[in-house]
């Protein structure tokens, strides 16, 4: 149904990742979780793409225009210089988001990562609310604190989307065997 809509190669390789084949030639598109219907991989597959794309996005702007802001965000009481914790988390997040949009055994790997980072990083909002800092449009404490709420969402986007935590599951029941 949602091939209707998807033209020319994407479509191609989206057919091959619901029949989870590998891409000969190209960048391997060949789904973790093999057991999981159709749809539900083409949901999957958007949904880890749509992190990879806004992780790649948020490093950027961790690097460039957003810079600023970012550096409102880490917390005060971190020994560190702001500017070089806003530097290294951006290469972390392009690296992150590129290895979520990639394909193959890296993917459930970068998905824990990413909720590991999401995880780290959340002090950082917390810091943001508790000291009522403004940044991206988060001018009010109800807009901070609301904001809060968000990070579990991030942490189980990434382990969901990348079927990280099946996966890890998979090896760990195949190490006892």
């Amino acid at each position: 149904m949602l091939l209707c809509v998807i033209h020319g190669p994407v479509a191609q390789l989206v057919a091959r990742f619901v029949r989870n084949e590998e891409v000969t030639g190209s960048i391997p598109v060949r789904s973790t979780l093999s057991s999981e219907a159709g749809e539900m991989r083409i949901l999957r597959l958007i949904a880890r793409l749509s992190l990879g794309i806004a992780l790649v996005y948020a490093g950027i702007g961790h690097l460039t225009f957003s810079r600023i802001e970012f550096q409102a965000q880490v917390p005060v009481w971190l020994p560190l210089d702001p500017d070089f914790v806003v530097f290294a988390s951006g290469i972390v997040e392009i690296l992150l988001g590129i290895g979520i949009a990639s394909a193959g055994a890296l993917v459930p790997w970068a998905g824990l990562a990413a909720a590991l980072f999401f995880i780290a990083i959340f002090p950082g909002n917390i810091n943001q609310y508790v000291e009522g800092i403004s940044a991206f449009g988060l001018d009010t404490d109800e807009a901070r604190f609301t904001r809060l709420f968000f990070q579990p969402i991030l942490v189980a986007w990434a382990l969901w989307s990348t079927g990280a935590i099946r996966y890890v599951r998979e090896i760990l029941r195949s190490r006892n065997t």
